[in-house]
């Protein structure tokens, strides 16, 4: 699983591992818990029953400890406030008391550690341990610059963070689809390339592409730095236009989108060429993980155009999943400086389209119907009548 938490515009970054651990990539001690219930000490880390999972997809980290008659509900996030903090959050969902060892001596807490000796488990030195009682939470956090000797109050909490994360990651496009892990899965690859940035553009091409463009649409890359990366997006070009993969149609339409951004429009008329000379392809939806743990940025090219490619409207049909189901798409990329809106409803067995174009004219095209249909109206909508 690739999880990676921090606050943006800050430089500290760390892990969240299944288990719950914080593991900063600084080289730094990891931040472990561990949960003394009134049957003996759990630890996350081994114990069967454990259920991690990103919130909504976003950069918020929930894990569930199995205790007697409940659970442990441990929560990750991070936040700019302070120099940047990363919060963990316990709270105790069971008729009990709990007590929670965190083992760096360093952590900042909202209530005094207890000063109970530890018995039933090895702890390194300097454990911190916190009693938590029936239905209450005990937060505590890391410092990411240092310096602070209580924890500040007034914290956005991860609901808060939660909502933060979702209104950034669905400024690049706002989906609303039959199957919710696929909207999952987009935000977790797009707060994933926001934190821990793209691939390597010569280990990787199509995946920088992708996480660069990603970075473009959420406005996390403006004008100037899209410059400052066209030589690198030129050669990542070079280097896909030169072999086939499943995902280079989608890498270049995202060099595009960056390209566009940074007004390079001779590169534009050069990948234009590019893009005419090779095959009619499309990104093969099923040829990509699409598992919101994977958090990989292929995952949103791979959801998007099975929605729009371009300007294809379902290249791929109609998943059967989502027949007789509405949704909705916001904010597609039709091409370097066009953007694409669908929203399907549904009459009977036919799928009433509606379509949204902005930026450059685009023509949309789809065929899942008796009958071919295309357009070059920016909006407008129409009934599609499909086989039976």
């Amino acid at each position: 699983m690739t999880a990676t938490t921090g606050a943006l515009g800050g430089s500290w970054r760390a892990e969240v591992t299944p288990a719950g651990d914080v593991e900063p990539w600084d080289g730094s001690a990891p931040l472990r818990w561990y949960v003394a219930a009134d049957d003996r000490w759990h630890d996350p880390a081994v114990d069967a029953g454990v259920r991690h999972e990103r919130v909504d997809g976003t950069a918020v980290f929930e894990t569930r400890l199995r205790i007697p008659s409940g659970d442990a509900v441990q929560r990750v996030w991070s936040v700019a406030d302070a120099g940047g903090l990363t919060l963990v959050e316990v709270a105790n969902d069971s008729p009990l008391p709990i007590a929670c060892a965190f083992t760096r001596p360093d952590v900042l807490t909202t209530r005094p550690p207890t000063d109970v000796p530890i018995q039933g488990i090895d702890l390194p030195a300097g454990t911190v341990v916190v009693p938590i009682g029936h239905r209450t939470r005990a937060v505590v956090a890391l410092s990411h610059s240092g310096g602070l000797t209580a924890l500040p109050g007034g914290l956005p909490d991860s609901a808060a963070v939660v909502r933060g994360w979702v209104t950034r990651t669905d400024a690049a496009s706002r989906l609303d689809l039959p199957d919710a892990a696929l909207v999952s899965a987009v935000r977790a690859a797009r707060c994933e390339i926001a934190l821990a940035g793209p691939s390597d553009p010569g280990d990787d091409p199509e995946r920088f592409l992708l996480g660069v463009a990603e970075l473009v649409r959420m406005a996390e890359i403006d004008r100037r730095g899209a410059g400052q990366l066209a030589a690198d997006v030129a050669h990542a070009v070079e280097i896909v236009a030169e072999r086939e993969s499943t995902l280079a149609a989608a890498a270049l339409d995202a060099a595009g989108v960056v390209l566009a951004a940074a007004g390079e429009r001779r590169a534009l008329s050069d990948l234009a060429r590019i893009i005419a000379s090779r095959a009619p392809a499309t990104l093969v939806p099923a040829a990509v993980d699409v598992d919101a743990d994977a958090a990989d940025v292929a995952t949103v090219a791979a959801v998007e155009r099975r929605i729009a490619a371009g300007g294809r409207l379902f290249p791929d049909g109609i998943p059967t999943a989502w027949m007789g189901q509405g949704l909705e798409a916001h904010g597609l990329i039709g091409g370097p400086s066009s953007r694409v809106s669908v929203a399907v409803r549904w009459h009977g067995p036919n799928p009433a389209v509606l379509w949204d174009v902005t930026g450059d004219r685009l023509a949309l095209s789809c065929d899942v119907g008796v009958e071919p249909w295309g357009t070059e109206a920016p909006s407008g909508e129409t009934l599609w009548r499909l086989p039976a």
